[in-house]
């Protein structure tokens, strides 16, 4: 397996390792059709239990091949349910590790033992995952907190992963079209930025400091605070969050919280992120959320954040309003904003906008189902959506997924509706702010100074001896020439106005 695939010296074993996983769960006919094996792809159905033994080979090859399994079973538009369905079963192998072997490096990172550092510090693990371990502990002043800490030598082995992945991406979108369509190099590259953020605890102690001052709003949502005196690169110091997963709402119920409260907050929450602040959690699954006294959310581990830039936040919104208005045309012009795939007929984009809109158009917006029609109506018809956009409705889709299965009759669309004052109002905002209304002002100014030299040059097309036939094309371009320039003129005149008044 591999034979004629050259890596670097430092790579190759970790190569063989990769070659020997493939041998012992019978993916070589899988590398073939990838470009990355030797021989002839073979015809025919794909065996029913392919998925489940390429699942069961990336657990194996551990957490850098689990985190990519991840991330493709967010990519409905590029494979089907089979697939989707076995990478979600994805868990990584991670047993606790005795404390005396991460002793050095913990104290280290503290500048001495935990024992006299902290009041209390429990060597037994609270819980362990792929990437990190997490201990109870007691600072001096009686704040109950959890310690993370890296696992040894994790860095080094994900930074050779990602290298050989890199490497076969590489090769894999040289030699197969199939698969040049999925983009695996842009696929690598998102892995690597995502691992090498979650890698350096200082991140996740931003991205919550960050989260903290966006939600300061909502008054039922809190993040953990830093206690950056002990928290590096290896080591995160945060507090300790008492709280119920939202799983089970007779768990909820009998706790005295309100599992459709809960359900209100939660979908406040997403839309606040994702639509209005533009930062958001990008894994808000059960585990990463505990609901706290007083029908409170608190948000957990946040080694991965997104970022929505305001077009693309703009682009979400106009989705999902054509969608619930049932506008066909307005989705469709959506999905040609936002495929990857080069040029869809309009035909075919319309057709699928209208299958979208008959089946979700109306009743309650249920994300979850949404979604498993769009993403395999998207591959049906060769549109592939870029990496944020997927990110962002993962999120919302995890969201959704956990708000239901509290609150059955939960309903996002009807949280949009109560928010959309504010997602118009924040938009506004941004476009008020000083220093695009001066960009604005200035291209105002150009299109303004800029209006007589238009005027005359369609004056004197007009006054030619010789006029042009009739174009009705050109007549409708002239009236829309002249609305814009007057309209520049117009709003050159009032943002001077908003600006000096600002």
């Amino acid at each position: 397996m591999f034979k004629s695939i050259a890596v670097a010296a430092r790579d190759r074993g970790r190569m063989a390792e990769v070659s020997a996983v493939i041998a012992r769960f019978g993916l070589d006919s899988l590398a073939v059709r990838l470009g990355l094996g030797e021989g002839e792809a073979e015809q025919g159905a794909e065996p029913r239990d392919l998925p489940s033994r390429t699942r069961r080979a990336l657990e194996a090859l551990g957490p850098t091949y689990v985190k990519l399994g991840q991330i493709l079973a967010t990519r409905r538009d590029l494979l089907t349910d089979p697939w989707i369905a076995a990478f979600e079963q994805l868990q990584s192998d991670a047993p606790r590790i005795p404390f005396e072997d991460l002793r050095g490096e913990v104290e280290a990172a503290l500048g001495g033992p935990p024992e006299t550092i902290f009041a209390h510090f429990d060597t037994e693990p609270l819980a362990a995952a792929s990437i990190a371990q997490v201990h109870r502990a007691r600072l001096q002043d009686g704040t109950e907190v959890v310690v993370k800490i890296r696992r040894p030598g994790i860095r080094a082995r994900m930074e050779a992963d990602l290298r050989l992945m890199r490497h076969l991406a590489a090769l894999a979108e040289a030699r197969s079209v199939a698969v040049r369509r999925m983009k695996p190099a842009a696929m690598i590259e998102q892995l690597g930025r995502e691992i090498l953020d979650e890698l350096d605890f200082t991140n996740e102690g931003r991205n919550a400091d960050l989260l903290r001052a966006d939600l300061a709003s909502l008054e039922r949502v809190s993040v953990p605070r830093i206690h950056w005196e002990w928290t590096g690169e290896q080591v995160l110091v945060m507090d300790y969050v008492e709280g119920i997963p939202p799983r089970d709402p007779v768990v909820l119920k009998a706790a005295g919280i309100d599992p459709s409260r809960i359900a209100s907050l939660g979908a406040e929450l997403v839309l606040e992120m994702v639509l209005v602040n533009g930062r958001f959690h990008a894994d808000p699954h059960p585990g990463n959320l505990l609901c706290v006294a007083g029908d409170g959310l608190a948000l957990l581990d946040l080694g991965s954040v997104g970022f929505v830039s305001p077009r693309r936040q703009h682009e979400f919104l106009t989705f999902i309003l054509a969608l619930r208005s049932g506008d066909p045309g307005g989705v469709a012009d959506m999905l040609a904003t936002w495929s990857e795939s080069g040029e869809v007929p309009r035909e075919k984009l319309l057709r699928a906008s209208e299958r979208l809109v008959a089946r979700h158009g109306t009743g309650a917006l249920v994300l979850n189902a949404m979604v498993a029609d769009f993403f395999p109506l998207l591959r049906q018809e060769g549109l592939v959506l870029p990496p944020d956009l997927v990110l962002i409705f993962k999120a919302m889709v995890t969201m959704d997924g956990v708000l239901s299965g509290i609150a059955p009759d939960f309903d996002l669309s009807e949280a949009l509706g109560r928010m959309r004052g504010k997602l118009v109002a924040s938009r506004l905002q941004r476009l008020a702010a000083p220093d695009k209304l001066e960009t604005a002002l200035l291209e105002l100014s150009r299109v303004a100074e800029e209006a007589p030299r238009f005027l005359r040059a369609a004056s004197a097309r007009m006054e030619a001896p010789s006029p042009p036939p009739r174009d009705d094309a050109t007549a409708r371009a002239v009236r829309w020439a002249g609305w814009l320039i007057g309209g520049a003129v117009v709003l050159h005149a009032a943002a001077e106005l908003l600006i000096h008044w600002i």
